[in-house]
């Protein structure tokens, strides 16, 4: 019996061992939690915490320094947000940023942006300090320019950048930068397209930007449009086309040529094949005359056998066609001595 008691005994005082060593580890953060006025409970919260395999040490500094900066959060609540897998101390650090700042931010909306994978104080940051974007975005563009064209067809080369602060209410599931950048260079190859003259967006760049800003391009994004400035614009350089209307227009003319020489040379092929088809026909009629002259011998000596024609009358046509012929002659050379003289 005494054997039995010996033993509770030893098991009684390990276990007392085991909890005072328990509760010595997290002494020393009640303490300091206690003096900094922000009270956890020892059992419940710290012995609980490491039940539970979440750092009490890590929790319990978040909670004092969200306590001392006058935010309203619970151990309980930053310790449901590492179970998730988030981050509270970036939690808290922005939620503090954002209090400083006169932004109101509650913590599911941190804990819900933390989780979204966003750096919830660069957003805060950003909401606080607006910053700037190029546009186009010079990594992802060879001039980092953007190409428009006005109706007169100048081509202009525009460089704008964009100041944008985060709206943290749209932030979880809002667009990203690049969706900005996007839209922006759409808002004013836009605007310059719709000038009557390149010398208007010259004159007033201003007024590309003011139209740009009023078209609500940041609707359904993670941002806030701030100002929109062009900061460099400028004429296409004399290696490129700047006067992409002109160079329309020259290419057009060039086409309507070829057009036009084509048309001129199916015209041209046409009349050479009508004029080798008159010569046919001249050809033809004179192989048709050839072939009466040829039947006129053959009728003659039919007017002789049938008593038609005489012999007289046969001289007196022979007479006829020799004279013709000697005129015939003699014309022929008074033209040819008229031609010498001239």
């Amino acid at each position: 019996m005494e054997q039995v008691i010996l033993v509770l005994t030893i098991i009684a005082a390990l276990v007392i061992l085991a909890l005072l060593a328990v509760v010595m580890s997290v002494a020393l953060l009640w303490v300091r939690a206690y003096a900094a006025q922000a009270p956890v409970r020892i059992w419940r919260d710290l012995i609980g915490m490491k039940l539970r395999r979440v750092p009490p040490h890590q929790v319990v500094l978040t909670y004092i320094s969200a306590i001392k900066a006058g935010v309203d959060v619970s151990t309980g609540m930053l310790e449901a947000h590492y179970l998730a897998g988030g981050s509270m101390q970036n939690v808290v650090r922005a939620m503090i940023a954002a209090d400083k700042a006169n932004i109101t931010l509650k913590f599911q909306q941190a804990a819900a942006i933390d989780l979204a994978g966003r750096n919830i104080i660069d957003a805060v940051q950003t909401s606080v300090n607006p910053k700037v974007i190029d546009c186009p975005d010079p990594d992802k563009t060879a001039s980092g320019m953007l190409d428009a064209v006005a109706k007169d067809g100048i081509r202009l080369l525009v460089k704008a950048r964009v100041t944008v602060r985060t709206n943290l209410e749209s932030l979880v599931g809002g667009a990203t930068e690049d969706t900005i950048v996007a839209r922006v260079g759409q808002g004013i190859v836009s605007a310059i397209g719709s000038m009557d003259s390149y010398k208007n967006v010259l004159e007033n760049p201003d007024a590309i930007s003011r139209r740009v800003l009023e078209s609500g391009l940041d609707a359904q994004t993670a941002f806030e449009i701030v100002s929109i400035d062009i900061a460099d614009i400028s004429v296409a350089g004399v290696g490129q086309i700047s006067n992409v209307g002109a160079k329309l227009e020259t290419d057009r003319a060039e086409a309507d040529k070829i057009m036009r020489q084509a048309e001129a040379e199916g015209r041209r092929a046409m009349a050479i094949a009508q004029e080798q088809e008159m010569r046919a026909r001249v050809q033809e009629m004179q192989a048709k005359v050839i072939e009466a002259q040829a039947e006129v011998p053959l009728a003659m000596a039919e007017a002789f056998r049938k008593g038609n024609l005489g012999v007289m009358d046969f001289y007196r046509m022979q007479n006829i066609m020799a004279d013709t012929s000697m005129r015939e002659s003699l014309a022929g050379g008074d033209e040819d001595q008229g031609t010498d003289k001239k």
